[in-house]
């Protein structure tokens, strides 16, 4: 186990040293933050290491993948998935606590004292900038719930894949001007931010969740296919943003994944049921 941790300890080390290189001036404060971090992390390395005789390599996978999510998902995202397993870290811990002499028993106390302090410091530092990502999510989530819905109750309204698809786009472009509103009246309440800047993540990724929802929609003529791969998109999409979502705010990926998709589908079927009626007591059906 001293192993292990050793060895969780030297990666961590030389992950945190490599993303505060990778920051250079863009934030002086953020790569302070950093790099105290990972001297910590070589101290813990180094308690771990008096507990064994093999030494440990770092995981070269772990600090791949490190690097390819801070390049492709940015520092907030790369940040909050360390924090992760460092909370596991902690855990374990704790747990082992208790197996050490009393000097050993100080030191990791200390270990968890700091790790937490280290949390503490990303969060305040990361504060604004996850309250901005949550708009984001809030449009995406929004988005496909809405749009899928009125794709679905188009199915039995229209004969047309290219009208369903374009009442898509149409129906998005003006709910997210909608719902870039409401963010803007809630930022303005309480939220340390630029409204304004808030507004304008959750338009955008509200109108960009539309139209991709409502691709399928132009490249077959049957709308029954273009209905289901617009669902699959969804699901892949929900996908993605819980299990960000997941990573941001810390909560539980399956649980909201679960969430959104019985949401969408639920939305779905009742507009489709909808839809059908409408038709059925008007007699009309959209080209």
């Amino acid at each position: 186990m001293a192993y292990e941790n050793a060895k969780d300890e030297l990666t961590d080390y030389v992950t945190y040293t490599k993303l505060s290189e990778s920051e250079k001036k863009k934030d002086i404060s953020f790569k302070r933050i950093l790099e105290r971090s990972a001297d910590k992390e070589y101290e813990h390395y180094t308690f771990w290491s008096a507990y064994n005789s093999k030494k440990p390599s770092v995981s070269n996978l772990r600090i791949r993948l490190t690097k390819l999510l801070r390049r492709v998902l940015g520092i907030t995202f790369t940040v909050r998935y360390l924090e992760r397993n460092e909370l596991r870290s902690v855990r374990k811990y704790r747990e082992i606590t208790n197996l050490l002499p009393p000097a050993g028993k100080k030191v990791v106390e200390q270990i968890i004292a700091e790790e937490e302090r280290h949390q503490r410091e990303f969060n305040r530092h990361f504060k604004r900038r996850i309250n901005y990502i949550s708009f984001i999510v809030l449009g995406l989530t929004d988005a496909l719930v809405e749009i899928a819905g009125i794709h679905t109750g188009a199915l039995g309204i229209y004969n047309s894949t290219e009208v369903a698809g374009l009442a898509g786009i149409v129906a998005g472009a003006a709910a997210s001007i909608a719902m870039a509103s409401a963010a803007y009246a809630q930022a303005k309440t309480g939220f340390k931010g630029s409204a304004a800047v808030s507004a304008t993540y959750t338009g955008i990724s509200y109108f960009v969740a539309a139209v991709l929802l409502a691709t399928p929609y132009f490249l077959t003529k049957t709308m029954l296919i273009a209905l289901i791969f617009s669902l699959i998109v969804g699901v892949a999409l929900i996908g993605i943003i819980t299990f960000f979502g997941s990573i941001i705010s810390g909560t539980v990926f399956r649980k909201d994944f679960a969430e959104v998709t019985g949401i969408m589908f639920g939305a779905a079927g009742a507009l489709y049921l909808l839809g059908l009626a409408l038709r059925y007591f008007t007699g009309i059906l959209m080209p």
